[in-house]
């Protein structure tokens, strides 16, 4: 490594727990295969409810949005916050992360980062006289990738390994990532300069793309009164267990989908790749990562089957940053989102829902 960046490097190797009043764990607890048996439709109610109120206080007036990260954890699947600074993105994350016993690690991307800082290095001891790995922030449970986009394309790559793979590799020496391992990710939408726009491969590998928003008055309120939120997230404890989301992630999958359902799901993507509005459509991934995000919302609300809303609910937050518009260039910088986002909502409402 460089002369210069080893207080980066130390910095970013620590993995932090989401109880704070635990030791530091060098690496996250694996689940045994046992304790991933499926949760009942009643059993993953009474957890979203536990979680969701857990989250919402330190994140108030948010519940829609906590919903959809919790569904997206629940479906195995990453995170994309795309919003301004201040609205809650790293709040969200920490509490996720606390609410769910599970190992965290934040890392702010900047220009200068390096793959080894975020995926660990390999250092010679010379009492083994042996290359001896040192993990970096990636082998937790929960990552924060801050700033996703003030990265350069080579460590974006690392990262998009670590998404895809759920494993790095350090001197051509694959690596397991811990299980669970996600990834929740933030940008800011309005700042342009020394930036890197993620690729599509890899805003493809973001099962939904969220938005916190600016709170509503009353809640706003409440937190210029109160002085924040910041001492009810460090009181934060564990309404459950990394374990509880295995067997939440294992439940998703036995969600059911009507013969309608899939067909519905193939409409709306077909529609997008047939829109005049845009010139890339979604693609099969896509499909697939909206017929799980809608799972996992049918079983976080008590059902083991699948209904039209909880897809129709799923299609922006999911396909949005899957598609380019069509002659985009004309679009001025920063509204490309809410373009995308009207063309999904007209192709959502114009295909027939099953009945």
């Amino acid at each position: 490594m460089r002369g210069g960046r080893g207080s980066l490097a130390l910095s970013c190797q620590a993995v932090i727990p989401a109880d704070v009043s635990a030791p530091l764990k060098a690496l996250p607890r694996e689940i045994p295969a046992e304790e991933a048996q499926p949760l009942t439709p009643q059993e993953a109610l009474r957890l979203a409810r536990s979680l969701e109120a857990n989250v919402a206080r330190a994140l108030r007036g948010k519940a829609e949005v906590i919903e959809l990260a919790l569904a997206a954890l629940g479906a195995n699947g990453h995170l994309l916050l795309e919003d301004v600074p201040g609205v809650g993105k790293t709040t969200l994350a920490h509490a996720l992360a606390r609410s769910l016993d599970l190992s965290f690690a934040r890392i702010q991307f900047t220009s200068d980062l390096l793959p080894g800082d975020i995926t660990g290095v390999s250092v010679y001891e010379q009492r083994s006289g042996q290359f001896v790995f040192k993990s970096g922030p990636l082998f937790a449970n929960l990552v924060l990738a801050d700033e996703i986009n003030r990265t350069t394309p080579r460590t974006q790559s690392c990262l998009l390994e670590a998404m895809a793979e759920r494993q790095v590799t350090v001197d051509g020496t694959p690596r397991a990532l811990p299980s669970p391992f996600l990834v929740l990710a933030t940008q800011n939408p309005h700042e342009h300069s020394g930036t890197y726009p993620l690729p599509e491969s890899q805003l493809d590998r973001f099962l939904l793309r969220l938005s916190v928003g600016y709170p509503e008055a009353g809640v706003e309120r409440e937190l210029l009164l109160g002085g924040g939120t910041e001492e009810e997230l460090h009181d934060l404890r564990p309404v459950a267990t990394a374990g509880d989301l295995r067997r939440l992630q294992a439940a998703v999958s036995e969600v059911r989908v009507a013969d309608e359902i899939a067909d519905y799901v193939l409409a709306i993507v077909a529609a997008t790749r047939s829109s005049r509005f845009l010139s890339l459509g979604v693609s099969p991934r896509g499909a697939l990562s909206l017929m799980r995000a809608a799972q996992a919302r049918a079983l976080l609300r008590g059902r083991d089957y699948l209904e039209p809303d909880d897809v129709k609910a799923l299609c922006i937050p999911c396909l949005a940053h899957r598609v380019v518009l069509a002659g985009h260039g004309g679009i001025r910088p920063g509204l490309e989102r809410e373009a995308t986002e009207r063309a999904i909502r007209e192709i959502a409402e114009q295909v027939p829902v099953p009945v």
